[in-house]
C-alpha cells in the first residue's frame, strides 16, 4: 500500500452531534479519507469550508440558521473545487431537484451503509455523481422539468437585478465574482425561458421578487 497517497479531506455539516460522531467513527476505518472539520448549520459550514478547503462536504438539508440547499449554493460559489454530497433522511423529489440545482454532486440517505458512504464520497471526489438507489430511481421516474423553480440564491440575485443593481454591484454585495453573477443571470433566463432584460424585470415584479 502506498502510504504517501493523499487522503480525501471531509467536512461534515449536520445539526445532530450523534450523526457527526457516527460518521467520524465509521470513516475512521478508511485510510484513504480524513474528517478535517464539522459544523452544525449551513452558515458555519460555509465558514469552515472556506477555512479548511475540504475535498468533499457531507451536507445535511434541514438545519437551523441556514439549510443545506442554500449553504451548498453559496459554498460552491466561493469554493468551486469542493464537492458537496448530501447526507439526509429526506428523499422528497423537490429536495432532490433543489439540491441538484444548487450544485451538489450526490445525494445519499442516512440509513446508507458505511461501505456505500465510503464509495459515494470517492465517487463525487472523482467527479462522478452518486445517488442512493431510491434517489436514483426517483430521478429516473420523475425527471426535473426543464424550467424548474429558481433556487433561493437565484431569487436573491434576481431581486438585485430588479432593483437596478449591476452585475459588479451584485458581486460586491454577495461577495462573489462577476463571472458567477453572470452565470446566475444566464441560468435564470434559461429556467424562465426569458430572453430580454425587460421580461426579467416584469417576472420579478409579478412574483414579488424585489429587495425594496
Amino acid at each position: 500500500m502506498n502510504m504517501d497517497k493523499r487522503k480525501i479531506s471531509i467536512l461534515i455539516v449536520d445539526d445532530h452531534p450523534m450523526v457527526i460522531g457516527g460518521l467520524i467513527s465509521c470513516l475512521s476505518f478508511y485510510e484513504d479519507m480524513e474528517v478535517v472539520g464539522q459544523a452544525s448549520n449551513g452558515k458555519d459550514g460555509i465558514t469552515k469550508c472556506l477555512e479548511l478547503k475540504p475535498d468533499v462536504v457531507l451536507m445535511d438539508i434541514s438545519m437551523p440558521t441556514m439549510n443545506g440547499i442554500d449553504a451548498t449554493e453559496i459554498m460552491l460559489e466561493r469554493a468551486a473545487d469542493t464537492k458537496v454530497l448530501i447526507f439526509s433522511m429526506h428523499e422528497n423529489p423537490e429536495f432532490v431537484a433543489n439540491i441538484m440545482a444548487a450544485g451538489a454532486k450526490g445525494f445519499i440517505l442516512k440509513d446508507t451503509s458505511t461501505e456505500e458512504i465510503h464509495f459515494a464520497i470517492k465517487s463525487v471526489y472523482g467527479g462522478r455523481p452518486y445517488f442512493s438507489g431510491s434517489i436514483a430511481t426517483n430521478i429516473i421516474e420523475n425527471p426535473m422539468p426543464k424550467n424548474e423553480s429558481l433556487t433561493t440564491r437565484e431569487q436573491t440575485i434576481l431581486a438585485f437585478i430588479a432593483d437596478g443593481y449591476s452585475s459588479r454591484e451584485i458581486a460586491t454585495a454577495l461577495d462573489i465574482s462577476c463571472r458567477t453573477v453572470e452565470a446566475h443571470r444566464r441560468n435564470i433566463k434559461s429556467k424562465l425561458s426569458i430572453d430580454s432584460f425587460a421580461e426579467l424585470i416584469r417576472y420579478a415584479l409579478d412574483h414579488g421578487i424585489t429587495k425594496k
